[in-house]
């Protein structure tokens, strides 16, 4: 039983979603008490549209656990999803896309959160998108739905650096119905900003053997400080 556990971990990992489901209900004929296969379960089901069974199985769990967590923010999630939906199509999950580098990453909550059913439909790993406007930055899913904005100081910094050329990636940190976590990442950086840090290292690049009293932040001819791009 160990053994099927670990290739229905190994499925949804990789996205394999049928394969994922039947592995689960495979693993509940013997145990349908098993709390962990109930929650992959939900999940695969979710994956693939099925939300109604979804829901179902996540309730089962609470019957059995009522105070599984995750069964209980899953609920909370497919709560406005109908079957027939959108599934979630998620992507092979890439731990590395996550680790942090000091000035080329960011974690940030969005600010202004868009309609509860988008919201219901992101998960971790979820690749989503930067969509630049005059005075600020919104965050869509890749079909163009509106999920929230990043706050005005950093939407200011990085209309500059993408116009100047730079490019960036950004997933999904954490989602649900009052909080969405973003993980933007710098995956190109443009020539004319070699020297100059995607975000804050709340720490001043000193230049060596320059005397303290001459340094300036790299490159701020071409980049505001955070006071100045409040003020826009």
């Amino acid at each position: 039983m160990k053994d099927l556990a670990q290739e229905a971990i190994s499925k949804a990992l990789s996205c394999e979603w049928e394969e994922a489901l039947g592995l689960n209900e495979e693993i509940l004929l013997s145990d349908p008490s098993d709390v962990d296969a109930l929650n992959r379960l939900a999940r695969a089901s979710a994956e693939l549209g099925k939300f109604k069974k979804a829901r179902e199985v996540a309730q089962k769990v609470l019957k059995i656990d009522p105070f599984n967590n995750i069964a209980a923010k899953a609920l909370s999630k497919w709560k406005n999803l109908k079957n027939g939906g959108e599934a979630y199509s998620s992507n092979p999950t890439r731990a590395h896309l996550f680790l942090e580098e000091p000035g080329k990453t960011k974690i940030v909550s969005l600010l202004h959160l868009g309609s509860l059913k988008v919201l219901a439909s992101l998960d971790a790993g979820d690749e989503v998108h930067l969509n630049t406007h005059s005075h600020r930055v919104a965050v869509t899913t890749s079909d163009g739905k509106y999920i929230g904005r990043l706050a005005d100081d950093l939407s200011a910094r990085l209309r500059k650096l993408i116009s100047y050329g730079n490019e960036y990636l950004v997933f999904i940190k954490s989602a649900n119905n009052s909080d969405v976590k973003v993980f933007i990442r710098e995956a190109e950086r443009s020539q004319k900003l070699k020297d100059v840090s995607s975000f804050s290292t709340e720490k001043i690049d000193y230049i060596s053997f320059t005397p303290p009293e001459l340094v300036h932040k790299k490159g701020e001819g071409l980049i505001e400080t955070d006071e100045d791009e409040k003020e826009e």
